[in-house]
């Protein structure tokens, strides 16, 4: 099972970086360019330890579907979803947060399966973790967009 890590460090606050990375609303705005939107279960606002999310996006040139379920909320400091139904064999993504002497330091550990067995093994070697992790990294970018916004506006 691979794993990815990314660590972004924010400067605004816990909370806030807590909140905006459970935001449904906040997620689909970084993931524009893949058309990724919620399409059942709770579709707006912040995911709750229970919520279920069903996502729809293009990736590859495919429409797709995901379903992930929030197994574990310890505010403001982790959360885990982890995948229900998709095109993954599975994944389970952990989200730490931590205060920092400038803010907050978020932390991403991606755990996942590619599907198909030694082809997607091949496939994540060639090109899906890069993918993946391109993914995270434009996700971070906007969280640390917004909260640092909100920082300067006050």
């Amino acid at each position: 099972m691979p794993r990815l890590e990314l660590i972004t460090d924010i400067a605004a606050p816990i909370g806030r970086v807590f909140d905006l990375a459970r935001s449904i609303d906040v997620h689909q705005e970084s993931q524009t360019r893949h058309r990724e939107r919620a399409v059942a279960g709770k579709m707006s606002g912040l995911v709750e330890a229970g919520d279920t999310v069903t996502w729809e996006a293009v990736h590859f040139g495919v429409r797709q579907r995901l379903s992930s379920r929030i197994d574990a909320m310890t505010k403001p400091v982790h959360f885990r979803d982890s995948m229900i139904s998709g095109a993954f064999a599975g994944f389970v993504h952990d989200h730490h947060f931590e205060e920092t002497s400038r803010g907050t330091r978020m932390t991403d550990v991606f755990d996942y399966t590619a599907p198909l067995g030694l082809l997607g093994r091949l496939a994540d070697a060639l090109f899906l973790e890069r993918y993946m992790r391109r993914l995270l990294e434009e996700r971070n970018g906007v969280i640390r967009r917004l909260a640092e916004q909100a920082t300067t506006k006050k």
